[in-house]
């Protein structure tokens, strides 16, 4: 009986042995598990946290750009990040099979990451090539300005040029003298013996004046103001004007001296006749002479 006793006991000792070491090794396994589990949840949430986050990168990223091929794409890749979250929101992490899944959105959450990266890159060199643009458009518009400043400048200089060539251009009566003849042609004081009215004058010389042919109109006004004689009317300040004589004169740029008649055809008073000499739309001179 004791020859059999001790293997016995042998066997009963290993199989003792056996059953405590698989109950050591299942708790093992089963600690493995739970912990595998629990970091299959950890990584699940942070998961969830990073979809999210690309999801709203990609509604802030459309809101910077106004190019809509590229907010379209945006927006698939929106769609596809928010379809992903709500895959992962349905996993639950409690078996091999949903660690697995996990697993695969991982893999999915990293393309997702390389094509959001791809797209910031883009899209900031295309706002900071929009900002060169603005930046550009700025500096373009500001020399327009300061060109558009400087042809205003430089026509209102021409413009000023042109009004001192133009006047520089007038002609200008010199020497004005205006004498009451008799009927025999000599001069008299008394106006009661006056048969002819003369005026005198030269126009002086001008090398900026154009030459030919000018046409030049003399009022005479009496004492009371009337206009003596009536030899036609002429412009002078956007107004008609009738003159007491006129005359064609030669102008060559030289001093010319010029002569006008008028024949006495109405009573004239004693007292101070205003001589006024117009050419080209200017009065040219003006001077006063009293008569007894």
């Amino acid at each position: 009986m004791k020859k059999y006793l001790i293997p016995l006991i042998l066997i009963c000792l290993l199989l003792v042995g056996g059953v405590v070491w698989l109950y050591l090794n299942l708790n093992e396994q089963k600690q493995q598990n739970r912990e595998m589990l629990e970091l299959a949840e950890l990584d699940k949430q942070e998961m969830e946290n990073e979809y999210e986050r690309f999801a709203l990168q990609y509604s802030e990223m459309k809101a910077q750009i106004n190019n809509d091929s590229i907010v379209a794409q945006l927006s698939a890749e929106q769609e596809k990040t928010q379809r992903l979250l709500a895959e992962l929101r349905q996993v639950k992490a409690n078996d091999a099979n949903h660690v697995r899944e996990i697993t695969r959105l991982k893999k999915e959450l990293a393309t997702v990451r390389a094509v959001l990266r791809s797209y910031i890159i883009e899209i900031d060199s295309l706002n900071r090539l929009n900002q060169n643009l603005q930046e550009e458009n700025t500096r373009v518009k500001a020399q327009y300005q300061e060109a558009t400043h400087q042809i205003e400048g430089l026509n209102t200089e021409k413009q000023s040029l042109s009004e001192k060539v133009a006047i520089a251009a007038q002609l200008d009566a010199t020497g004005i003298s205006m004498q009451a003849k008799d009927k025999r042609g000599k001069n008299t004081e008394k106006m009661s013996k006056c048969k002819t009215v003369q005026v005198n004058f030269s126009l002086a010389r001008n090398v900026t004046a154009s030459n030919g042919m000018r046409t030049v109109y003399v009022r005479i006004t009496s004492p009371t103001g009337s206009l003596l004689g009536n030899a036609g009317s002429f412009n002078y300040e956007n107004k008609t004007l009738q003159c007491s004589m006129k005359k064609a004169v030669e102008y060559g740029g030289q001093e010319t001296p010029v002569t006008l008649y008028w024949n006495v055809d109405q009573a004239l008073e004693s007292g101070t006749y205003q001589v006024s000499i117009f050419a080209d739309g200017n009065m040219i001179g003006s001077k006063s002479f009293s008569f007894r």
